[in-house]
């Protein structure tokens, strides 16, 4: 069987935008890789269920996102002054995209329009003070999706909060809940688990998974359990980067950028304990960004600064991964999409 998968990049050095790459898991291989579209730096993807694509973008020294439609014509582009967004997100039952700026600390909402282009509804800046990290000096918004009950839940990294906003049909947000992690965490992503009240919530500055109960009856968080995604003996630099979670609700994944490894945990208890069961390298330098495949039988991981892919088989009843294909060429990518 082919799986197409879209690769977002930066634009820094060698890549010219959105890439498609094919994994073959008839031969458990990746391959055909070609520029799709051409881009500015289009770090994040995301498509809604007519097929349309939203991509951040840089132009003309302005950030915002891309439209296009189910052909990959370009649409439009809404852009502001300043440094782009970081993560997109398509609320398809609303018609709206949402978007996390990580410079400006900004949730930034568009409305779809009937041809799929966006229109500038609202922004939110975060002024919550901030946590005791380097990298804290500011809000810095990374993440912005939805609940399961379709509430908007936002990660910022500088405050060390994840918020959780009531949203309107027209792009409007309200902050409904704040959960507050503990000072330095740095939350970057969050993941739900199937049973969907349970939420995994990464921290990019620790290097720490937190298992959250979510509450619907008030779109609040708590805290259930925290551990470390490294090594114990491990004390060099490392960054959190992508969270994912299987289909089943058994296994949780992680990526650590400095370390270069993904990380492997069990979940039992209904989604509420995890465990460490495996650390397996990357095979490359900052693994930014990677997806499980439809059927879960494989994971695509992108190394940003050594241009290359990994692929690896997971074993589907024990959760663990095993390294397949390596050095695939994929140049600055940093994120994975399977189409």
């Amino acid at each position: 069987m082919i799986h197409k998968i879209l690769l977002g990049t930066y634009t820094r050095r060698i890549s010219q935008g959105i890439y498609q790459i094919e994994l073959d898991t008839t031969n458990e291989t990746l391959e055909n890789l070609a520029l799709v579209l051409a881009e500015t730096s289009p770090t994040y993807l995301a498509k809604s269920k007519l097929n349309r694509l939203y991509a951040v973008t840089s132009r003309n020294d302005q950030g915002g996102v891309s439209s296009y439609d189910n052909e990959n014509n370009f649409l439009n582009a809404v852009t502001e002054a300043g440094a782009p967004p970081c993560y997109v997100a398509v609320d398809d039952e609303r018609q709206l995209v949402y978007a996390a700026n990580y410079h400006k600390g900004a949730l930034n909402t568009y409305k779809i329009q009937t041809d799929g282009s966006l229109e500038a509804k609202s922004a939110v800046e975060h002024k919550e003070p901030t946590g005791p990290h380097k990298n804290q000096d500011h809000a810095h918004t990374h993440y912005t999706d939805l609940t399961p009950d379709q509430r908007l839940a936002v990660c910022d990294l500088g405050t060390d909060r994840l918020y959780t906003y009531d949203i309107s049909t027209d792009g409007a947000v309200e902050e409904t809940a704040v959960y507050v992690a503990e000072a330095g965490t740095g939350p970057r992503h969050l993941v739900f688990h199937p049973n969907e009240t349970t939420a995994y919530l990464f921290g990019e500055l620790d290097s720490s998974v937190t298992v959250l109960a979510y509450d619907a009856a008030d779109g609040s968080f708590t805290q259930k359990q925290k551990l470390s995604t490294l090594p114990a003996d491990f004390d060099g630099e490392n960054g959190g980067a992508a969270i994912r979670i299987s289909k089943d609700g058994h296994f949780l994944y992680t990526s650590n950028r400095g370390h270069n490894s993904i990380a492997v945990f069990a979940i039992t208890e209904n989604g509420s304990k995890l465990e460490l069961i495996q650390i397996i390298s990357s095979e490359g330098d900052f693994p930014r960004d990677f997806a499980l495949s439809p059927d879960d039988a494989y994971i695509v991981c992108a190394n940003q600064n050594t241009d290359n892919l990994t692929l690896y088989r997971r074993d589907q009843t024990t959760g663990l991964l095993q390294m397949i294909k390596k050095d695939i060429y994929a140049p600055e990518t940093v994120c994975v999409y399977f189409e």
